[in-house]
């Protein structure tokens, strides 16, 4: 074969390579960990040669984010719609749960692209409810009945205006994980509110900031 149809062959099995959804795997604690492509959206961990599904723990999730960059993700958000690429692309550390809520809430994904950070709590609802298990018929039911508002009503959030606005002012919507309970706390108090609605953005540090001064 001269080196025209080598490069010809080479070009064609990287489109066959590249033409069918692929799926992102990682490893937590030793084991093979796997979600699979949009819209299944499953995850998934390698038993011998089995894939079981799994509900995903936080540590797992952890551990996607270290192992998942940009070259990663690329070609699995190739075969993600438009308007869900672009959701997923404003979080770093906490896209993958962000894609769980995306494929598991798809009619919120209005009402979270307006207010990104809303996704952290949303994601982390089994915690912040002391939930055994995630909820998420029950979130889609609940938005279905009453809205964004009602999910957030549901969330243990202020159900106001006032505190969309705060979220939509969060500079990153990655909020982490030891910020949600006490940021979630401190949303009910009149002074906090006063005080982030005077932000333009609003930083993790000044998040962390205002939870740690107000809580004490």
């Amino acid at each position: 074969m001269n080196s025209s149809l080598r490069s010809i062959a080479k070009v064609s099995r990287r489109s066959k390579k590249c033409s069918v959804p692929l799926g992102l795997i990682w490893v937590h604690l030793g084991a093979a960990h796997r979600v699979t492509p949009w819209p299944e959206v499953r995850f998934e961990r390698r038993y011998d040669d089995e894939w079981i599904p799994i509900q995903p723990s936080v540590d797992a999730l952890a551990s996607a984010a270290r192992a998942c960059g940009p070259v990663e993700w690329r070609p699995y958000l190739e075969f993600v719609p438009a308007d869900v690429r672009e959701f997923l692309g404003r979080f770093a550390f906490g896209r993958m749960e962000a894609l769980q809520v995306a494929a598991r809430c798809p009619d919120l994904l209005p009402a979270l692209a307006d207010a990104p950070a809303l996704t952290s709590f949303v994601a982390a609802h089994a915690s912040l409810r002391g939930a055994g298990a995630a909820c998420w018929d029950e979130i889609n039911a609940i938005h279905e009945r009453s809205g964004i508002f009602g999910v957030m009503e549901w969330l243990g959030l202020p159900a106001s205006r006032q505190t969309l606005a705060i979220l939509r002012a969060i500079a990153e919507p990655d909020v982490p994980k030891r910020l949600l309970e006490p940021l979630r706390t401190q949303l009910w108090e009149p002074r906090t509110i006063f005080a982030l609605q005077r932000l333009p953005a609003i930083t993790d540090r000044q998040l962390a900031r205002f939870c740690n001064a107000l809580a004490a």
